[in-house]
């Protein structure tokens, strides 16, 4: 059943990768698209789903309270791997620490919508909201060499201009204050998210590069099994320890499971750091996800 679930995700990124290289389209396509559904249809995707999250949960706030503590328990770990043990600039340090710590929100909400319906995307759209700009300001600080106010200015520009951080922002606000999503409203953005995560996923298999894996093998090896292997494994142990069943559980899981994010080597570019390295670790995780996902959630007994 998990494979049966998942395959057809992985279908999709396969499918983006080959009309990505014959040109289909065109060649301009695909960053308008990119840009379309990061900057409009996945927000509404999100909005949609946070404005009808039971919030209130204990268990939903337990959820973000083991996110929290599983991401910086993790990148702790990798702050003293790389003081006491594997010192490296943040050129090289910041790609290897995205690559354990970050994920893709597309898999990420395709692979809970498959094992739990609509259901899970409330749980999924919190895991997020609290998630997403932790993350954010986590991987600019690896990448930099500044830190604490040297670094808030950067930190303070990724997360008033993210629109995933905003549109949660805006869902929670839309949920305690109890307006909701009035007047048919609900209805224009759920269909605009339906569009969300396929398009997201065919655009994930655009942004393979191959080419990548042909440098940097064994960082490329030992930073997967750290985010496919050791990440979800470990995120279930916080889950138990917090006490978290069900779908909330799940979602610890599965977006610990699954690869870096593409937009990770935009931002990695755009600070300074080794730009060749981060598309070998998005290239590779992705590719390597179609295995270990259905594995670990197996061994887990999450199916």
């Amino acid at each position: 059943m998990l494979i049966l679930t998942i395959w057809p995700l992985f279908a999709l990124i396969c499918l983006g990768f080959l009309l990505s290289r014959r040109g289909w389209p065109d060649p301009g396509f695909w960053p308008a698209a990119e840009k379309l559904n990061y900057f409009l249809l996945f927000p509404a995707l999100l909005v949609s789903s946070l404005a009808n999250a039971p919030l209130t949960d204990p268990a939903i706030l337990r959820m973000g309270g083991a996110a929290l503590v599983a991401i910086s328990l993790a990148a702790l770990a990798l702050w003293a791997l790389r003081r006491f043990a594997l010192p490296a600039r943040p050129a090289r340090y910041g790609p290897a620490f995205q690559g354990v710590v970050r994920f893709n929100t597309y898999i990420g909400l395709a692979v809970t919508a498959g094992l739990t319906g609509t259901a899970g995307l409330g749980q999924a759209a919190v895991y997020l909201a609290i998630a997403v700009p932790f993350v954010n300001v986590l991987s600019i600080m690896a990448l930099s060499e500044q830190t604490g106010l040297r670094a808030a200015p950067a930190m303070a520009r990724s997360i008033l201009t993210n629109p995933l951080i905003l549109a949660c922002l805006a869902g929670i606000a839309l949920t305690l204050s109890g307006i909701g999503l009035p007047l048919g409203t609900d209805r224009f953005l759920d269909l605009m998210g339906r569009a969300s995560l396929p398009l997201g996923l065919l655009c994930v298999g655009a942004a393979l590069r191959p080419e990548a894996l042909r440098q940097d093998f064994l960082p490329l090896l030992g930073i997967g099994a750290l985010r496919l292997i050791a990440m979800p494994l470990f995120a279930a142990f916080i889950a138990g320890a917090m006490g978290l069943t069900g779908t909330e559980a799940l979602v610890m899981v599965v977006f610990s499971a699954i690869p870096v994010a593409p937009t990770a080597y935009v931002l990695t570019r755009q600070l300074g750091g080794d730009g060749t390295l981060m598309a070998g670790l998005v290239t590779s995780q992705t590719l390597a996800a179609v295995a270990t996902i259905p594995l670990v959630l197996w061994l887990l007994g999450m199916g």
